[in-house]
């Protein structure tokens, strides 16, 4: 069964870090562009940060570029999403996606 499932989510305080993982089961992710999306409440889904295949293949949004570091782990699996200097506008539930699989999404609050 091909399955997303992200966690690390949280409550931080602006100005603080988080790092997200995305783990994959079922497919091997490391075939695969793998992309992390986060939707606000009552805003649309956007895309935040795309890792390709190679490593070193990385895109960003401007919202969070110079701040979030996408990358893989191949032996686990995984993708993660390093998040520093949050500010509360990155306040949202974050999604991975890859191979026409979506996770289940992990909130992620800044607040003071």
């Amino acid at each position: 069964q091909v399955q997303l499932v992200e966690s690390g989510g949280g409550l931080v305080q602006p100005g603080g870090s988080l790092r997200l993982s995305c783990a994959a089961s079922g497919f091997t992710l490391s075939s695969y562009p793998v992309r992390w999306y986060r939707q606000a409440p009552g805003k649309e889904r956007d895309w935040v940060a795309t890792i390709g295949t190679g490593s070193d293949n990385t895109m960003y949004a401007n919202s969070v570029k110079g701040r979030f570091t996408i990358s893989r782990d191949n032996a686990k699996n995984t993708v993660y999403l390093q998040m520093n200097n949050l500010k509360p506008e990155d306040t949202a539930v974050y999604y991975c996606q890859a191979a026409r699989s979506w996770g289940q999404g992990t909130q992620v609050t800044v607040s003071s």
